[in-house]
């Protein structure tokens, strides 16, 4: 079911289409046709109303609108049409009539699905349960296509906005027309797919997120600033780089902003953010994991301990979740039309759950898990975490702090009472990791004995070092995957979901 061929519309015997001029302010006499090229050719001084906007408070009014064509049912001397704007439907009723004569039944059966039709029309009073505009339909005065689509899609928009329950239970009636449509066959498809009105509206989550992480680290006194991404040596050490040449030099993509965000922090910029693009040379084939990401991040000075940073990224997280379940309700609605969206719990008004790390090792150990003190929590330990947390907590977002050594960077400052522990925090949505944080190392020499330890040559990272020799301000900071964020707010199970045009070890295209 998810080999689709792309198939050319027949053009043998097709009818002769009209051409319309429309490129002034006077209407057409043509009642139908398709529009010439729109080139800039003029100004038809034409308003149109959003399909979202019209409902049964406008009967009797005509609108203009420009939408796609979802699909055409013609019978007789009847055609009934199904228009989709963004998230919105509307249908168009047509009947044989002096307004709406035969051939112009007849052409409008015939448009191909997807194009982008121009509809002059009447506001009528109505009841269709199957599109969002359910009060109302429009009588076409002028239907004019601006945009023909030439192909058939390799699926139809109707089946890309089918949820599994829908299919599941078709398939239990014994219905063979619901296909499923594989994630391969979606993005390789992927602007199809994104018209289909639960992934649009992801889109437009994801860009919420940003939106509202953005608006929280502004109203937080935050400076926004943009690092390089072609860098001359590994920003976080290992080997999970993309390398290239670079006039002769090696270079390689950014894992991070790290260093140029704590940089910045030493030019007397008290706190700095970045949402941009984050790239991870890693060929892993789960769930969670992308090649190249989005990474919202911060940095701040402190006074005195890196739990100021802990609740500042706190507040960040709440306001961005806050925010999506008031604010952008709408588009969270439209996407548990499709998807089992369950909703997020966390604390609003109060601090959500911290635990230190040997408090997360006691509780994996009393469910059952082996982990020793000093043992980096395994992405399976993480979800077996997140379901104690919720089952005795009742949250899904809660912090661990005080890491092992051995599982942090090199800038990442030991804790004054254990140096086998370090001031590091992980933040954690539904069991897994979307931020992971601590104070900083802000003494040159530490740093550079710290890189050396964890086997990074000081010499690939002279610049960063030096930006400390002038006196540095305590910091600390994080950095959240944006996509991980998404996918975990809204309980979707796989990045891809919700990256418009993912990049794994696979995937280069579209």
């Amino acid at each position: 079911s998810n080999h689709y061929k792309v198939c050319h519309l027949p053009t043998m015997s097709a009818p002769v289409i009209p051409k319309v001029t429309y490129i002034n302010d006077a209407l057409p006499e043509d009642l139908y046709g398709d529009l010439e090229r729109i080139q800039s050719a003029g100004h038809t001084k034409r308003t149109f109303t959003s399909v979202a906007d019209i409902n049964a408070t406008m009967v009797g009014q005509t609108v203009w609108i420009r939408a796609r064509l979802q699909n055409a049912r013609g019978k007789g001397n009847s055609c009934f049409m199904v228009l989709r704007q963004d998230l919105a439907t509307i249908q168009v009723a047509m009947f044989k009539s002096d307004e709406n004569p035969k051939p112009m039944i007849k052409f409008c059966s015939g448009i191909a699905r997807e194009s982008v039709v121009d509809v002059l029309a009447t506001v009528r009073e109505a009841n269709v349960k199957s599109c969002t505009q359910s009060d109302c339909e429009l009588g076409a005065l002028r239907v004019f296509v601006s945009s023909r689509a030439s192909e058939v899609p390799p699926f139809t928009v109707e089946d890309a906005a089918r949820s599994e329950a829908d299919i599941v239970a078709a398939e239990a009636e014994g219905k063979v027309d619901y296909k499923r449509i594989g994630q391969d066959t979606r993005l390789n498809n992927r602007v199809i797919d994104l018209r289909a009105p639960a992934q649009n509206a992801i889109i437009r989550l994801v860009g919420a997120i940003c939106n509202l992480y953005r608006e929280a680290c502004v109203d937080n006194g935050f400076v926004e600033i943009h690092t390089p991404k072609l860098i001359g040596g590994a920003s976080e050490g290992g080997s999970s780089v993309f390398t290239l040449d670079y006039f002769g030099r090696p270079a390689c993509l950014a894992q991070s902003p790290q260093l140029y965000k704590q940089m910045a922090v030493c030019s007397d910029l008290e706190r700095v953010f970045e949402i941009g693009p984050v790239f991870r040379a890693e060929k892993s084939h789960t769930h969670r994991h992308l090649c190249e990401f989005t990474g919202m991040d911060m940095e701040m000075t402190i006074v005195d301990h890196y739990s100021e940073a802990m609740d500042m990224l706190e507040k960040i997280l709440v306001h961005i979740f806050n925010g999506l379940q008031t604010r952008y309700a709408k588009l969270l609605e439209v996407a548990s039309q499709q998807y089992d969206i369950t909703t997020f719990q966390f604390k609003k008004d109060e601090q959500n759950l911290r635990l230190t790390y040997p408090e997360a090792i006691s509780l994996l150990r009393n469910a059952g898990e082996s982990i020793g003190d000093l043992d980096d929590i395994s992405t399976a330990q993480e979800r077996k975490l997140g379901e104690i947390v919720k089952e005795k907590y009742e949250t899904d977002f809660f912090m661990v702090h005080r890491f092992p050594d051995e599982a942090r960077p090199f800038y990442t400052m030991p804790c004054p009472d254990d140096a086998n522990y370090t001031n590091s925090y992980d933040i954690y949505m539904r069991g897994e990791e979307i931020c992971s944080g601590a104070q900083r190392i802000h003494e040159p020499e530490l740093l550079k004995q710290n890189a050396i330890r964890k086997g990074i040559e000081p010499e690939t990272i002279e610049d960063y070092i030096n930006a400390f020799k002038y006196g540095a301000c305590p910091h600390g900071g994080g950095g959240i995957g944006m996509e991980r964020v998404a996918m975990l707010f809204l309980g979707i199970g796989n990045v891809r979901k919700v990256s418009m045009y993912p990049r794994d070890p696979e995937r280069l295209r579209p």
